[in-house]
């Protein structure tokens, strides 16, 4: 069996901004919610069976209190934040694997889950269903790849390699060196993308970088500014790369059936009503029987 593992925040993201705003009777905007619950019930129409979602029930992180700029809920639209708590309602009552993290992320979660769903003889593949870069560390062995939904595209370690300059195993080095823009760390002054990945392909790791341009064994442009960035940021790159490495550490799960989608709890019929979409329910009983 193939196990499907789903960032939910970044699907509540994705359809916020991607769906025409739908509000209730009651004044509660539901459209994004209902487009990520639509389309998980679109996975299981199509024959997933094994299929868990992680969330960020908390923004915030401990990451927060590594370096102050990393990212938070400050700037978020409160139409987003409201539809948290209404997401995760919705999927416990479908009966999909959810994992709200706290003190974690949801890029967290899922790197947990894929440790463990990769360590089951009977799992052919673990999908990371995110395009989110940081997901390309986790992939490896053809067991773990990632699946963009939009695209429908997979890429394999081999795919990572060829996106990015570096194999899975150097992505935290990749992006400490380059910065991360969507998680609010910037990287070292110079430190480009076709540099880090030449340099990063050369040495591996930050910590085996020279620090001396001459002995880089690459020709690079402005090399003796990234050398002296490096040099005098070295300790803020390790930082960094602490940041942007995922924690495998929670949810530790036991067997394949933790993962394995039974169909609809009883109160989901009355949460599709509760978000106006009485049809999900009707979709979900059927692809259930």
């Amino acid at each position: 069996m193939d196990v499907y593992l789903v960032d939910g925040t970044y699907e509540l993201f994705r359809h916020f901004y991607g769906v025409p705003s739908s509000v209730t009777k009651d004044g509660r905007e539901v459209a994004a919610t209902r487009g990520v619950i639509g389309s998980l019930l679109g996975m299981l129409e199509a024959g997933v069976t094994h299929l868990g979602v992680a969330t960020d029930h908390v923004i915030e992180s401990f990451r927060n209190e590594m370096w102050p700029g990393y990212k938070s809920s400050a700037g978020v639209d409160p139409l987003i934040l409201a539809q948290f708590p209404l997401l995760e309602e919705g999927l416990a009552a479908m009966g999909v694997a959810l994992w709200p993290m706290v003190e974690l992320e949801a890029d967290d979660g899922l790197a947990g889950a894929a440790k463990s769903a990769a360590g089951w003889p009977e799992v052919g593949r673990v999908y990371l269903c995110t395009p989110d870069k940081d997901m390309a560390q986790l992939v490896g062995d053809d067991r773990i790849v990632m699946l963009n939904r939009r695209t429908n595209a997979v890429t394999d370690e081999a795919g990572v390699t060829e996106k990015f300059g570096v194999p899975p195993r150097s992505i935290p080095d990749y992006l400490a060196l380059v910065g991360d823009s969507a998680d609010g760390f910037p990287g070292l002054s110079g430190w480009g993308a076709k540099t880090a990945a030449t340099v990063l392909a050369r040495w591996g790791s930050i910590d085996a970088i020279p620090d001396d341009p001459i002995d880089w064994d690459v020709a690079i442009r402005g090399a003796e500014k990234c050398a002296a960035a490096l040099r005098e940021g070295r300790d803020l790159a390790f930082l960094f790369r602490d940041l942007a490495t995922l924690r495998t550490t929670s949810p530790v799960l036991k067997s394949p059936e933790e993962l394995r989608w039974a169909g609809p709890k009883p109160n989901f019929e009355a949460f599709c009503e509760r978000i106006e979409a009485p049809d999900m329910f009707r979709r979900a009983s059927a692809a259930a029987s």
